[in-house]
């Protein structure tokens, strides 16, 4: 079973963080919520709290399949600032799969990791996507990693993360199934 670990920082965009890990648990994918502020409780950039499962110090990287960025401000920043994620996103770009959307492919943008690749993000973060063919289409694939532009292409974004660890059929079925 492929597992994925979501990461919420302070600030983060819900619609985004909450998307990913419904749709991919209808995929029966693995995923842990993780909190990058040594707090299991999260706000949001909303102000709603989400209980993450487990605290970025306390998880097993090894067992991880893909690392997820929402986005949302300062959410967006908090990741960027955080060293040990930060560490593992550059991990997962070179052997495993990272995805990021709306204003957090800039992290992935800021860490080198987009040089070359298609890439999209919110529009006016297209300036810290350094090194990529940047797009204004809602999602974009480029071998491991994925990107997409905001709370609007949420389950675009989420779907494509099933394609990527699963296959086309199972994020069919369940675009189907959402009535998306």
């Amino acid at each position: 079973m492929a597992k994925i670990a979501v990461m919420l920082a302070e600030g983060f965009e819900e619609v985004e963080g909450l998307t990913v890990v419904d749709i991919c648990r209808r995929a029966n994918i693995e995923v842990e919520m993780t909190s990058v502020t040594g707090s299991e409780i999260v706000a949001s950039s909303h102000g709603i709290k989400v209980v993450a499962d487990k605290l970025i110090e306390d998880t097993d990287f090894d067992s991880l399949d893909m690392i997820i960025l929402p986005g949302g401000m300062p959410g967006t920043i908090n990741l960027g600032n955080h060293k040990m994620l930060c560490e593992k996103v550059v991990e997962f770009a070179s052997n495993k799969k990272v995805g990021a959307i709306c204003a957090a492919p800039s992290v992935l943008g800021g860490l080198g990791i987009l040089n070359g690749k298609n890439a999209c993000c919110y529009p006016g973060f297209e300036d810290q996507l350094k090194g990529a063919n940047v797009s204004t289409n809602p999602v974009e694939v480029a071998g491991n990693v994925v990107t997409s532009r905001g709370v609007g292409t949420a389950i675009d974004f989420a779907l494509a993360i099933v394609t990527m660890l699963i296959d086309k059929a199972t994020a069919d079925a369940i675009s189907a199934g959402i009535i998306h």
